[in-house]
């Protein structure tokens, strides 16, 4: 793995992009300072990258960044203070696989169905679904065609966006790369080329937020599959990236949450699982319902700034999300002044000892189903809180909740904390600021 950068800088700003990776053998674009910025034009992930054989993954994120004195064990505070939506549209939906383009992954290990050769270099001709040709043979070798696909228009100013039909999305395909604004070093194939035009006139409401955003895990790994749900697909595999579940757990930091309150003014407390950390970004999307029931929603190019701070000796297997007050479910808001004093009547009534001193965070569990994820969170908070899986169940149902961010297996579980755990885990300041408490 490539060292960190001696220099060290306040802010770096990143426009490489990686093939469909993360990992160690990526190395580092450059060492920031803790508390210091990272800047970056991230390209669309998804569909994008997905009818790209050459790539290796189902995204195109940004090359890491260390932060100074990041170590193995502790965990870094990634703060998103700027987003801004640069695509003038997209296309989305839902997909279906053509079997000959890969082996056992289509995201993956792709190959052209024409001449076999594994992650072929392709060239564009014309646009629709079978524009996407081998450079050796010529034929049409994208693993994915849409199952019932759209194309939706934004109105940035106004935060809305609006599905077009055939005609536009046929001018759109012919100027794909300026419609999608993508960024002079992404390589990908943009998915306006293939002008889906279903649900024309559907309005929808936009508020974008970051699908793919954490810290660099131990082994390489595609990087769409950096969580525990797309992951599973990666055990006992026939492809150079295969993993057994024991390997996957130890390397993956779930970066690929597609969470939708991993917006500005969220922050997100990641693993640090490499020294440095290896900060990336990608995945940026418009707008998504919970649990993106499609599998796919609308990836756009975004310019993102986020800060970085450090937090010593935090040891966690996943990420933590402080998100936006306002995305809290209302059972986990920070109680106020008159809740707190009603608390306080009630608790004197029956001689107990309130605590009044609690604030919310939500635990990113992920896994092959929601079941399985909903364990994982609730395993990841009991270990971190040092409480039982009994009373994290128990908090987490009179003042918390578990949300789905993805569907099959990514949720978040929320949950009101007392702050003697957090102040021992040195947590507890960094939710008091966010909450104002």
């Amino acid at each position: 793995m490539q060292t960190m950068d001696s220099s060290v800088k306040d802010e770096i700003f990143v426009d490489e992009y990686t093939g469909g990776l993360v990992g160690p053998s990526l190395g580092f674009v450059g060492t920031v300072k803790d508390g210091g910025h990272i800047s970056c034009v991230v390209p669309p992930g998804c569909w994008g990258p997905m009818i790209t054989p050459d790539f290796r993954g189902g995204h195109e994120v940004t090359r890491p960044v260390a932060v100074e004195g990041a170590k193995v064990g502790d965990a870094i505070a990634i703060s998103i203070e700027e987003m801004q939506v640069l695509s003038l549209a997209t296309s989305s939906g839902t997909m279906l696989t053509r079997g000959a383009a890969f082996g056992d992954d289509p995201f993956v290990d792709k190959k052209c169905p024409g001449c076999g050769t594994l992650w072929p270099t392709t060239r564009v001709e014309g646009t629709g679904e079978e524009s996407i040709r081998c450079v050796k043979c010529g034929a049409s070798a994208t693993a994915f065609v849409f199952e019932e696909g759209y194309t939706i228009v934004f109105d940035h100013a106004s935060g809305v966006g609006v599905t077009v039909d055939a005609v536009n999305a046929h001018l759109f395909a012919q100027r794909a790369r300026e419609i999608a604004a993508l960024p002079a070093n992404a390589r990908q194939n943009s998915v306006l080329l293939f002008e889906p035009h279903t649900i024309p006139g559907t309005l929808a409401r936009l508020r974008p937020f970051i699908g793919n955003m954490g810290t660099t895990p131990s082994a390489d790994l595609p990087d769409s599959h950096n969580a525990g749900d797309f992951g599973h697909s990666l055990i006992g595999a026939r492809h150079m990236y295969a993993m057994t579940q024991e390997a996957l757990n130890h390397a993956k930091t779930d970066g690929h949450l597609d969470t939708n309150e991993v917006r500005p003014g969220a922050i997100l407390l990641c693993p640090v699982k490499v020294d440095g950390g290896g900060v990336y970004i990608g995945d940026c999307h418009a707008s998504q319902g919970d649990g993106e029931l499609g599998l796919h929603t609308t990836d756009i190019t975004a310019k993102a700034r986020v800060r970085v701070n450090v937090i010593k000796n935090l040891q966690l297997d996943g990420p933590i999300l402080l998100p936006v007050a306002e995305d809290l479910p209302f059972i986990a808001r920070p109680f106020s002044a008159a809740e707190i004093a009603a608390g306080e009547a009630l608790a004197q009534r029956y001689s107990v000892t309130l605590q009044r001193n609690v604030g919310p965070l939500q635990f990113i569990g992920t896994g092959p189903t929601l079941n399985d994820a909903t364990d994982n969170a609730i395993a990841r908070a009991a270990g971190v809180l040092q409480m039982t899986q009994a009373e994290v169940r128990n908090r987490c149902t009179i003042t918390g909740s578990v949300e789905i961010g993805r569907l099959p297996g990514v949720v978040q579980l929320t949950m009101l904390a007392p702050f003697s755990r957090l102040d021992t885990l040195g947590l507890g300041n960094l939710v008091r600021q966010q909450y104002g408490l």
